[in-house]
């Protein structure tokens, strides 16, 4: 099987790539691209792969980008930190949804769902029956990546606990393996998730992940500000201690959800 490995992060591509070798399947890793550019060139320049490992925030914008320019029949698993592109994703046949850290069991399952959606037909009916199948495959994907997102979230104040609603948070905010949950008066709550399931549970039209310790509520943006290398600087209320930045690479996503 010849896979296809779009990610930016070194030590994700090298993750990916332990963990399918650990797969009991004979797999050859084709190429591991880093951006939309590259990737675009390559499919321009090479056979599609049996399969696609792609994540979705790359160092010059999404990897829906690619899907755009792009005629791909490969199937694709996006392997990604962020749940808020769900919907997006199913809208260009992916099989899969995997969430970083990922999981050999979760890539696994994934992989066998690939297995089994060529196995079913025979060869010379596969590509338009795995077309119609990832025609439902998109479909209920949409269905399950609707979910209702948290709406309240319990803190601790003394001894008390006390719910606080998605409306009432300015932002999320980790340090030293800690997540704090900040309102929009300055008030500080230590909260029982990590960053990256808050990403999962929250409304995606009300919060943004925009580094790897910020995730913000859009009423908490007080002024947005061009910083060097394309990113972004965000003047936040409560004003935190430190600079807010808007990474390059997540700064066109984060205007797109601007604009809603």
């Amino acid at each position: 099987m010849d896979i296809l490995i779009i990610e930016d992060e070194y030590p994700a591509a090298e993750r990916l790539q332990q963990l399918l070798g650990r797969l009991d399947e004979p797999i050859e890793v084709v190429d591991v691209l880093d951006s939309v550019e590259s990737a675009i060139r390559w499919f321009a320049e090479h056979p599609a792969p049996d399969l696609i490992l792609s994540d979705i925030q790359l160092s010059d914008g999404l990897s829906f980008d690619i899907y755009e320019k792009v005629v791909i029949k490969s199937p694709i698993i996006f392997t990604t930190s962020y749940d808020e592109y769900a919907i997006q994703a199913f809208k260009v046949k992916s099989i899969d949804y995997l969430l970083k850290p990922i999981k050999f069991e979760e890539l696994d399952k994934a992989i066998a769902k690939y297995k089994q959606l060529k196995s079913e037909f025979s060869e010379e009916e596969n590509a338009s029956k795995i077309e119609r199948l990832l025609d439902n495959l998109q479909q209920s994907g949409q269905q399950s990546a609707g979910r209702r997102h948290k709406k309240r979230f319990l803190v601790k104040k003394g001894e008390q606990l006390v719910p606080i609603s998605d409306d009432e948070i300015a932002y999320f905010y980790t340090e030293n393996e800690l997540v704090f949950l900040f309102t929009p008066e300055g008030k500080k709550y230590v909260v029982d998730y990590t960053l990256e399931q808050l990403d999962g549970l929250v409304d995606t039209e009300k919060f943004f992940r925009i580094n790897r310790q910020y995730l913000i509520h859009l009423e908490a943006i007080q002024q947005i500000h061009t910083y060097f290398n394309s990113r972004l600087k965000l003047n936040l209320q409560p004003a935190p201690t430190d600079e807010v930045i808007v990474s390059k690479g997540k700064a066109k996503a984060f205007k797109q959800w601007l604009e809603g």
